[in-house]
């Protein structure tokens, strides 16, 4: 069996893992990206297509752009709908994305033909996102009956919403953003996948407690609210707080390893929980600190988070920091859980029961 997933990019190698997680199981795997981007070190068969760019001024313009047309939110404005649904906010955004997909097909037909990517068993679609907007790849691939698995990882659906194009014809949809349940008739869970077993726990604790906090985006993150409290812990000598920002996947993960604790966020602008980074810090054994709703803790009640918000962070940082054997006792939670929910053997089976279940494989 041949499986191909399509991302814009593969972020923190999250691809790789579901490469080889299929390969294991005796099945052949390809990555497609779209553009190149610092946080891949493995883009797979990239695109490099244009338009299109994580950069921050890439991202500032379509902010700055979107505040015109959503309001004083811009690109954090989240879209109303079950599910949410795009459509372009003007008839300059609708002419820009026709003349990006002419732009585009240009590489992207000479790539379906080199690489033959018509060829394939199974399609996942990353970000729920087409090689077109207009998502006539994806509509071909339908007209050919085989599977469309659209994989949402959380302001894909909550601020731009669903290509309806795609929607109606996606075999399954999946998310790791337990949020989403909420917002789409039709998608299932999925615990995000990760090579738990490749670290081990740091023995002990750091005769002052080690905190970083490695945002992607500050305003989803609650960051300044954290950064603030943390700053102020660490002049009082209290802890030492290491803010991660800017730095190569192999950085962020050599300081992480070095700290006790790791704080994901607050406030739940950019969904409940936990993610990937939260997933990365559990299998190196350190606690982590996230908010988490009430349906959340419902969801996954044996959790080894500590649950924290606006109002209590600096307390419960200070009662960790005098209760050292607290935090022992959870690197140990933290990592027994974490293999137990996220280690990528254990998430590749939950998506081959998905493929029995709609009858892909037998």
């Amino acid at each position: 069996m041949k499986i191909l997933y399509i991302s814009p990019e593969n972020t923190v190698g999250t691809m790789s893992l579901w490469k080889k997680a299929h390969e294991l199981k005796g099945n052949k795997c390809e990555v497609l990206t779209l553009y190149k981007s610092s946080n891949q070190s493995e883009p797979g068969i990239c695109l490099n297509l244009p338009f299109i760019s994580t950069k921050s001024s890439y991202l500032s313009a379509r902010h700055k752009y979107y505040k015109i047309f959503r309001g004083s939110l811009g690109d954090y404005q989240e879209r109303e709908g079950f599910p949410p649904i795009w459509e372009p906010s003007s008839f300059i955004e609708k002419l820009y994305f026709k003349i990006r997909d002419w732009v585009w097909s240009f590489y992207i037909e000479k790539a379906i033909n080199k690489y033959h990517l018509l060829d394939y068993d199974i399609y996942h679609f990353e970000w729920g996102l087409d090689l077109y907007r207009d998502c006539r790849f994806a509509k071909e691939i339908s007209k050919k009956n085989k599977p469309i698995i659209c994989t949402y990882h959380g302001q894909d659906m909550r601020t731009r919403g669903v290509i309806k194009e795609l929607n109606q014809i996606s075999s399954l949809n999946l998310t790791s953003e337990l949020d989403l349940l909420y917002k789409h008739p039709e998608i299932e869970y999925l615990f995000l996948p990760y090579e738990t077993e490749n670290y081990s726990i740091k023995k002990g604790v750091s005769n002052i407690i080690k905190i970083c906090h490695s945002p992607t985006n500050r305003y989803y993150k609650g960051s300044e609210d954290i950064i603030k409290v943390c700053n102020e812990l660490d002049q009082e000598g209290i802890i030492k707080f290491l803010l991660i920002e800017g730095k190569s996947q192999n950085e962020v993960i050599k300081i992480k390893k070095g700290c006790d604790i790791y704080i994901d966020q607050i406030h739940n602008r950019g969904g409940w929980g936990y993610g990937m980074s939260s997933v990365e810090a559990l299998s190196m054994g350190l606690v982590c600190m996230t908010e988490l709703v009430p349906k959340y803790q419902n969801f996954i009640p044996d959790h080894p988070f500590i649950d924290i918000n606006k109002n209590n962070l600096r307390e419960k940082i200070i009662h960790l920091s005098k209760n050292k054997d607290i935090v022992i006792q959870k690197k140990d939670e933290s990592k027994k859980w974490v293999k137990k929910y996220h280690d990528i053997g254990s998430v590749s089976d939950s998506l081959y029961k998905f493929y029995e279940k709609k009858s892909w494989i037998k």
